[in-house]
């Protein structure tokens, strides 16, 4: 089953080349996270991560920036949170500030 679930992802890479798919905000794209998690570790981890993606690659989410120090962190609608090295590059520049800043 296993390779089931990676030929489907094969065949959505054949069909919808790169740039006409919808864009993630994951520096690793969903399907590439999705083939990972399941060629590495099988079906089970793989439907798992495809399910966890589904459900916040999605609007709502928010990313902020630390006055402080500068670092970012993104906040899914789940509330699960990703660090700077795990947020697409282009959503880098676009935050909100978490705290108001100091002057």
């Amino acid at each position: 089953m296993k390779i089931l679930l990676i030929t489907i992802i094969k065949l959505y890479w054949a069909a919808f080349p790169e740039g006409k798919r919808r864009k993630c905000i994951f520096r690793i794209s969903c399907s590439q996270y999705v083939y990972q998690a399941t060629k590495n570790e099988g079906l089970y981890k793989g439907l798992v991560a495809l399910r966890c993606r589904y459900l916040n690659c999605r609007t709502g989410f928010h990313i902020f920036e630390n006055p402080i120090d500068g670092t970012k962190i993104m906040i899914l609608p789940n509330g699960q949170t990703f660090t700077e090295d795990e947020i697409a590059e282009r959503f880098v520049d676009k935050t909100k500030t978490l705290l108001p800043a100091l002057n």
